[in-house]
């Protein structure tokens, strides 16, 4: 039987432990988890992205010389005041922040609840089991 490598297990290495109902519902968790955690890890890239091109945009204004500036929400462009383009990046940028807060929450909790499915499944099957990463 291959390991985690892809290499074939000794005998010693070996598990025949029956696969029970709940041994597949906790690796069926393992895997909606991991799942969401991929989910979770592209979200936060894309928030930090977003949230890094608002800080330019701030930063641009900051430069600026007072003029008014066209603000860009969604589909439709505004003219506005610096000062208020300036609050609204400081707005997104703190609502974006506290969205990346709240993923980096979960994606702790969810490292937290595999690592207890880990150590129950590694417990079962040892080496004949692979729910590592590649």
């Amino acid at each position: 039987m291959p390991d985690a490598d892809g290499m074939i297990l000794s005998k010693d290495e070996e598990n025949d432990a029956e696969v029970r109902r709940e041994d597949q519902d906790r690796i069926n968790e393992f895997g909606r988890l991991n799942a969401r955690l991929h989910e979770v890890r592209d979200e936060v890239k894309k928030l930090n992205n977003l949230l890094e091109k608002i800080e330019d945009a701030s930063t641009e204004l900051m430069m600026g010389n007072g003029d008014r500036v066209m603000l860009r929400l969604g589909e439709a462009m505004f003219e506005a005041t610096e000062d208020e383009a300036t609050e609204f990046c400081e707005i997104e940028m703190e609502r974006h922040q506290k969205m990346v807060d709240k993923l980096n929450e979960e994606e702790a909790d969810i490292l937290e609840q595999q690592s207890g499915l880990k150590k129950l499944l590694y417990g079962r099957f040892g080496k004949s089991i692979n729910l590592e990463e590649r």
